[in-house]
């Protein structure tokens, strides 16, 4: 299923951007593709090209994302502004937290493969607190060169709380926001 698309024009850019969030249709994942491709030439031009390397997320992963109902696109007018994955539940990598521990073991939300195609300024922190509005608590996780990413998150409100191993045993900062009252719970 393979979808050639590119991606608007990457001049556009506006602060406090109309962004509206919406699953992942099928169709779109070429454009998805294409972010995660600039996103992954970002990183690397940013200090960070371990992180995703020259193939992370693979295709696959992300038509399973989009399949399971897990993949969404945040839109910018009528072009895709950011990509990411949200899921509500327990994530088995932050089971085991070192360094550190969670501020709250109330049920969570997850977000991963947040990238952005450049288009609007804030496409990722309307992401990420579009996914706390549902859920109240939010972890998310990311390598110690995303400075851009780590910023981010403070900006937003979340806190780091130690450091968690992927599957493949590569560590991760991990991150949580929670709602008031939240931190206290567990």
């Amino acid at each position: 299923m393979e979808q050639k698309s590119q991606l608007p024009n990457e001049n556009v850019l506006k602060e406090n951007a109309p962004f509206r969030v919406e699953k992942t249709r099928p169709e779109q994942l070429g454009q998805v593709l294409a972010v995660y491709e600039r996103a992954r030439k970002f990183m690397a031009e940013h200090g960070n090209p371990n992180q995703w390397g020259t193939t992370d997320p693979p295709a696959e992963q992300v038509v399973r994302d989009v399949e399971d109902g897990n993949s969404y696109v945040c839109m910018f007018r009528d072009a895709v502004a950011a990509v990411f994955y949200y899921r509500e539940g327990e994530d088995p990598t932050y089971r085991v937290i070192e360094g550190g521990a969670w501020r709250s073991s109330a049920p969570y939300g997850v977000v991963h493969r947040i990238a952005s195609s450049g288009i609007a300024k804030g496409a990722g922190s309307f992401c990420v607190n579009w996914a706390f509005e549902r859920c109240g608590h939010l972890r998310i996780d990311t390598h110690r060169d995303n400075v851009v990413m780590q910023n981010m998150l403070r900006k937003n409100g979340f806190v780091r709380c130690g450091i968690i191993h992927l599957e493949d045993g590569s560590e991760r900062l991990a991150y949580e926001r929670t709602s008031p009252g939240k931190a206290e719970e567990g």
